[in-house]
């Protein structure tokens, strides 16, 4: 399991130095949201560009393909139904806590993880160029939709989802792809730079957001919602995974293991800096990442006991 650990051990230092960062205040007080923003607009709509752009596509159609998107609606469907009809929460706030509960750290752990403990980063592909693809622009579109100012005209509604960067990078990385142009590397080496920074930059302002609050503070966090989302992410999830991936699609052994393995990580860091963009489901956000991401450590361990 020392790829868990050393997956998990790269997380919290750059978590922690963010949280340093932010008690010395290095970056100011607006640092964090300066960060966020270079996040949300620059530095990962250029690794979606890059990965997309450089993606053999043929890898995608494949069963964890399968599972990955099923489990991630399924629990982020599950996730909506619980907030609307139990804790009465508005759409922006129950698509943050949709993606809270499947949305799936598969860059900055999932990898490591597919490296060290399942022997083939390929395991995790599949489900990296779906939240990319897929899951992203369809959860942006929404929020840009539903945070408009009132009384936006019907033709800004349609045309707000087209601007957002992430949605553009994904659709020009994708018509790359799908061309089967191959771009110069000094083009894409750009793109490669900059997105080298989204995940580090995530990390960064998930860390930067932890100093001065309390994680679950009563009255501060919503605690029910950070409770649903955690146990769809975490516990049933992986169990979705485990029934489609045995029983509806026959698959064992190591196969079976690694599509358990990656519905067991946990929530992305990207969420909190989809929210924190929005304004919406921050608190949310943050401490679902959090949670989940403690919680997954015993879960994948005993993922690797029962299936490995």
């Amino acid at each position: 399991m020392s790829g868990v650990a050393a997956g998990f051990t790269v997380i919290f230092v750059i978590i922690a130095v963010g949280y340093v960062l932010a008690r010395r205040q290095t970056l100011g007080l607006e640092g964090e949201i300066v960060l966020g923003r270079l996040v949300f607009f620059v530095a990962t709509p250029a690794l979606l560009f890059d990965t997309l752009a450089r993606s053999d596509l043929s890898v995608v159609f494949s069963p964890t393909l399968a599972v990955a998107s099923a489990t991630a609606f399924a629990a982020g469907a599950l996730y909506v139904a619980c907030a609307k009809l139990w804790l009465r929460r508005p759409l922006p706030e129950l698509v943050i806590g949709a993606l809270s509960a499947s949305y799936v750290n598969s860059a900055n752990l999932g990898i490591p993880i597919a490296v060290f403990v399942l022997g083939d980063a390929s395991f995790v592909a599949p489900l990296l160029l779906f939240q990319i693809v897929v899951y992203s622009p369809l959860a942006l579109s929404i929020l840009d939709i539903t945070t408009l100012r009132s009384g936006a005209s019907r033709l800004e509604t349609i045309l707000t989802p087209l601007k957002n960067p992430m949605v553009l990078a994904g659709a020009a990385g994708l018509a790359v792809a799908v061309s089967g142009i191959h771009l110069p590397e000094a083009v894409l080496q750009p793109f490669a730079l900059l997105g080298g920074a989204s995940v580090p930059g995530a990390l960064l302002a998930f860390g930067m957001s932890l100093y001065g609050v309390r994680v679950l503070e009563r009255g501060a966090s919503p605690r029910r919602d950070v409770a649903l989302a955690s146990v769809l992410k975490i516990v049933v999830q992986p169990i979705l995974a485990y029934a489609m991936a045995r029983w509806l699609l026959g698959l064992d052994g190591h196969e079976l293991f690694a599509i358990v393995v990656v519905a067991a990580l946990p929530t992305a860091q990207n969420v909190f800096v989809y929210a924190s963009r929005y304004g919406r489901g921050t608190v949310l956000a943050r401490d679902s990442a959090f949670v989940t991401t403690l919680a997954s450590i015993p879960t994948i361990a005993l993922v690797a006991a029962l299936l490995a």
